[in-house]
């Protein structure tokens, strides 16, 4: 593998820095966007039940901000949750445009490492080319076996360039899925929130919440 690294030349330095930051931010990615981190089970239904209950304090909604992505969006809903539901959902929209381009970071990245692999590749490549043929004007064509063999090494970039391209495609385009999901379900959420809060407030206590977050105080 050594060999076929130094085989490549030059060229291969961008390329191997590109591998190290493509394996990076994928495994960053790949922590970050656990489905248990954006999208808590049992979350929304925790929170509809304490919206439906009509005693959310500003404290109750602060910590349900802080648990995850889909707790901040749902906390956004009920900061304004006394407002008209058109206004509502204006606030979980822009919201949730935000969480978006959090949650896509560094997607963008990803994707330019994958299109720029076959083209350093590429690059490589006809530097390479270009130097065999340089040391053909020099020394004639002598040896077939030494040609081939050059052609071989100058090839080897095109490889490398690949061996980085397609993985951070596929991580590329597997993210933007998940991601998409995962939008899909917060805004199923969120509707189910907003036909919450316009119930009548529910009369019977609520049990502290398996979140982590403090229930909401009744008052005396």
């Amino acid at each position: 593998m050594l060999e076929l690294v130094m085989a490549g030349g030059w060229p291969m330095i961008p390329l191997l820095v590109l591998s190290a930051l493509a394996l990076a931010i994928i495994v960053e990615r790949a922590w970050a966007l656990r489905r248990a981190t954006v999208l808590p089970p049992g979350l929304g239904k925790e929170v509809r039940t304490w919206a439906a209950g009509g005693k959310l304090a500003a404290g109750h909604i602060d910590s349900l901000r802080a648990t995850s992505p889909l707790g901040e969006l749902l906390a956004a809903a009920l900061d304004v949750r006394h407002r008209p539901r058109d206004q509502v959902r204006e606030r979980i929209e822009d919201v949730g445009r935000h969480l978006v381009h959090r949650m896509e970071r560094f997607l963008n990245t990803l994707g330019t490492i994958a299109a720029a692999g076959p083209l350093l590749g590429l690059f490589g490549t006809v530097v390479g080319m270009i130097q065999m043929f340089f040391g053909i004007l020099d020394t004639g064509i002598g040896d077939v076996n030494l040609l081939a063999g050059g052609i071989g090494k100058a090839l080897v970039s095109t490889a490398a360039g690949l061996v980085v391209a397609i993985p951070a495609l596929m991580a590329h385009r597997w993210f933007r899925g998940r991601i998409a999901e995962y939008i899909v379900d917060m805004e199923s959420e969120a509707i189910q929130l907003l036909d919450a809060i316009e119930l009548p407030p529910a009369s019977a206590e609520v049990a502290p919440g398996a979140h982590g977050i403090s229930p909401p105080v009744s008052a005396s």
